[in-house]
């Protein structure tokens, strides 16, 4: 099996194929510009900087582009970079698809939506059901298309679906642990808490912010987004159930600092935002253990304080 870039150890020569998730043109100091870049296959990512790039290079190298990338697996600020030696565009007789370098959701999209049905139709309440199909019916299709993140967790294709069925499976053994937790609530509130990131990020491939994710960000879009379907649904702005649920979204963060206009107010609410961070958490450090060897201890994960977590044995084959 050929070697992929997470195989790579430190101080080794390579040259493989590899696709670019990112490539940003920058300028240094001395007045020449720069590709920051990402490279990435179904193993993982490493960023690398393309120096003096041309205009031409810059045309070229654009994010979602398969290169053939020569160079060395290095170190800088203890995380691993690449040093590039040469990169160039495949021949036209190398038939590669980005299929084969893009990571993915570890569920099949049509399991996934099969799932995302059933927790619908477990969605009892009226107000609630009717504006989650309306969501899901507008925003669907990207629903099991994007990444749920620009990087840190669930940062690949399918990632939105695949964090939001992972947080209303263990919702629903909080509802059987604990009495008293308004479902429904809690379901629609898992489903839409962050399906306004099919608005504020570009997509699966070279994943960016839109301009209304850099102005508004995704509690607020998805805010917007189910006030309209309450308008387009004839649901009443002032009915007791809507303003749950638009709480649910809005306090999902749970601090105003990291985005919610309110924290948490609702037992269900304060549920949601505990399962996001779990879900999150766990995501980043099961792909940070899974590339690290056993006995060491892994990057800072930047979305976890810089903390780094030690690799044990019987843990060094975690999968996303």
């Amino acid at each position: 099996m050929a070697k992929q870039l997470m195989d790579l150890v430190e101080n080794e020569d390579f040259e493989m194929f590899v696709m670019l998730k990112k490539a940003e043109k920058r300028v240094a100091k001395n007045g020449k510009q720069f590709l920051a870049m990402t490279f990435q296959d179904k193993s993982g990512e490493i960023n690398g900087m393309y120096w003096d790039a041309s205009d031409e290079d810059v045309a070229k190298f654009t994010a979602g582009t398969i290169v053939h990338l020569t160079g060395k697996r290095e170190s800088y600020l203890n995380s691993p970079q690449i040093k590039i030696v040469s990169m160039n565009l495949p021949n036209n007789d190398q038939h590669l698809v980005r299929e084969d370098f893009v990571q993915a959701a570890p569920m099949k999209e049509d399991d996934m939506k099969a799932e995302i049905d059933k927790i619908v139709f477990s969605i009892t309440n009226a107000t609630y059901s009717r504006i989650v199909r309306f969501l899901l019916q507008k925003h669907g299709e990207a629903f099991f298309e994007f990444p749920a993140a620009k990087s840190n967790h669930h940062d690949f294709e399918g990632g939105l679906a695949f964090h939001t069925i992972s947080i209303v499976r263990l919702a629903e053994h909080i509802v059987d642990q604990y009495s008293g937790i308004d479902a429904p609530l809690l379901y629609a509130g898992a489903v839409l808490h962050d399906l306004g990131k099919t608005i504020e990020l570009s997509g699966p491939i070279g994943t960016t912010y839109t301009l209304a994710g850099n102005l508004l960000g995704h509690l607020s879009i998805i805010d917007a987004e189910i006030v309209e379907a309450a308008d387009s649904l004839g649901i009443a702005q002032d009915s007791e159930d809507l303003l749950l649920l638009r709480h649910m979204v809005l306090s999902h963060h749970g601090l105003k600092e990291y985005g919610s206009p309110e924290r948490p107010q609702l037992l269900e609410a304060e549920i949601l935002h505990d399962l996001d961070e779990l879900d999150a958490s766990i995501m980043m450090m099961k792909r940070a253990i899974g590339q690290t060897k056993p006995g060491e201890f892994s990057d800072k994960i930047f979305g976890l304080d810089n903390r780094r977590f030690t690799a044990q044995q019987k843990r060094n084959n975690l999968d996303i």
